[in-house]
C-alpha cells in the first residue's frame, strides 16, 4: 500500500516561503510511473493543482503559481518537496500530496493545513 504523509508549518508570514515535504512509502518515487503532486484547497474553494514532479525528476507546475513555485525532491530518503515563495493570505489553504497517474490522484496524504498569517 502506498502511504504519503505531508509535513511543515501551520503558520507563516506574508513574504516567507512555504516549504512542504512529502514522506512516500510502499512505493519508489524513481521508479513508478506516478507523477508525484501536490494539491491544496483554499477555506471556501475548490481543489487546485499546483505540480508534480515525474518518476524520472520532470516538473510540470501550474502557470499561475510557477514563477514561485518549485517542486524538487530526495531520492535517498523517498520524499518529495513543495517550495512556495513570497505567500499571501490567499496562500493559505490544505494541502496535500498525492500519487498521480493520468489526471487521477490514487493516493493522497492526510493534508496539512497551512495558515499565512496578515
Amino acid at each position: 500500500q502506498v502511504q504519503l504523509q505531508e509535513s511543515g508549518p501551520d503558520l507563516i508570514l506574508p513574504s516567507q516561503t512555504l516549504s512542504l515535504t512529502c514522506n512516500v512509502s510502499g512505493d519508489s518515487i524513481t521508479t513508478s510511473d506516478s507523477h508525484w503532486t501536490w494539491v491544496r484547497q483554499p477555506p471556501g474553494k475548490g481543489l487546485e493543482w499546483i505540480g508534480y514532479i515525474s518518476y524520472h525528476g520532470v516538473t510540470n507546475i501550474r502557470p499561475s503559481l510557477k514563477s514561485r513555485t518549485s517542486i524538487r525532491r530526495d531520492t535517498s530518503k523517498n520524499q518529495f518537496f513543495l517550495q512556495l515563495s513570497t505567500v499571501t493570505p490567499e496562500d493559505t489553504a490544505m494541502y496535500w500530496c498525492s500519487s498521480q497517474v493520468g489526471w487521477f490522484m490514487e493516493y493522497w496524504g492526510q493534508g496539512t493545513q497551512v495558515t499565512v498569517s496578515s
